[in-house]
């Protein structure tokens, strides 16, 4: 059975609502906080609650941030491959949701970015899998490097989905240039596809950049308006989204990515899954908190009611 295999980062969220980003030397009282697993984690979930098994491959440590890693991984239901680190504690990442909706970050590195070639070799692919690479991993000084070096290794037959990350512009091009060469799905939203294809006008000459320098096709998700889709040979098209009441968007492109690569395991075409990832991303959205992906059962009783 086909499988997600993440080489991505779990790491601890610390998320703060607030009215608004302070300016520089400011404060404000968030108005409600959590801390949660996070990182990568939301996009494994996203694919386990859409009935796809996951594989953990990404790094961990061990401490108070690597006990709540720990617990939320075996909480998921996902196979954890790697053993651990025992003298790091893992990474966090400050969350500010503002009353827009939008969401900032600010990370402190811990465990996650120690995987290394030596890691990754551990990883036995199936010939239908998907390999998961996210651009918080690529920013790592030992992970990039790795990732990129160990991508070349692995089987055409095997999907490669690159999700980019805020961090793509400054990502070191000898690292996210195999990378992207090797994707078989690039999924960006509007934000990272600007970055990567600054010269474009606007989104679909973006989405149809980004394709170009891919192995395979490129998406990007441009909030409530859907999903703009580049597959070789073919204009790009834009894959509608869904109106619903948004109170959160953090999470929703993990949402979209996870179901994106469950829904592409099970045979659907590009359009259907990525159609299915709206959904999905769409109901997201209407709860609070980075691990909102729907399950299978309510992403199919949401798409029949919007046929």
């Amino acid at each position: 059975m086909s499988r997600l295999v993440s080489v991505g980062n779990v790491v601890v969220d610390i998320v703060m609502r607030v009215d608004a980003i302070p300016e520089p030397g400011g404060d404000v009282i968030a108005s409600a906080s959590e801390i949660t697993a996070g990182g990568g984690l939301n996009t494994m979930l996203a694919a386990v609650r859409d009935g796809l098994p996951v594989v953990f491959a990404g790094q961990y440590g061990t401490g108070p941030f690597g006990d709540v890693v720990r617990a939320a991984l075996v909480a998921s239901g996902v196979e954890v491959l790697q053993p651990g680190l025992d003298d790091v504690d893992s990474g966090y990442c400050v969350a500010l949701v503002d009353a827009t909706t939008e969401r900032t970050f600010v990370t402190s590195v811990g465990a996650e970015g120690r995987l290394g070639r030596e890691d990754l070799d551990r990883i036995v692919l199936r010939s239908d899998d998907t390999v998961f690479v996210s651009g918080y991993g690529l920013a790592h000084a030992v992970n990039g490097p790795a990732i990129a070096d160990w991508l070349a290794t692995v089987p055409d037959t095997v999907r490669v989905v690159l999700d980019p990350s805020p961090l793509v512009d400054t990502l070191p091009p000898a690292v996210l240039g195999p990378v992207i060469a090797r994707a078989d799905v690039v999924s960006a939203n509007g934000r990272e596809a600007r970055l990567m294809a600054p010269t474009a006008a606007g989104l679909p000459e973006a989405v149809a950049a980004i394709a170009a320098s891919a192995r395979g096709t490129a998406l990007v998700r441009d909030g409530a308006a859907g999903c703009w889709v580049a597959e070789p040979g073919r204009a790009p098209v834009l894959v509608p989204g869904f109106s619903v009441d948004a109170v959160d968007s953090n999470g929703a492109g993990d949402a979209h990515g996870g179901v994106l690569v469950a829904a592409l395991a099970r045979g659907d075409s590009l359009v259907d899954a990525v159609r299915r990832a709206n959904a999905a991303a769409a109901l997201a959205v209407t709860q609070r908190g980075p691990a909102t992906a729907p399950t299978a059962a309510e992403t199919d009783a949401f798409l029949a009611a919007h046929v």
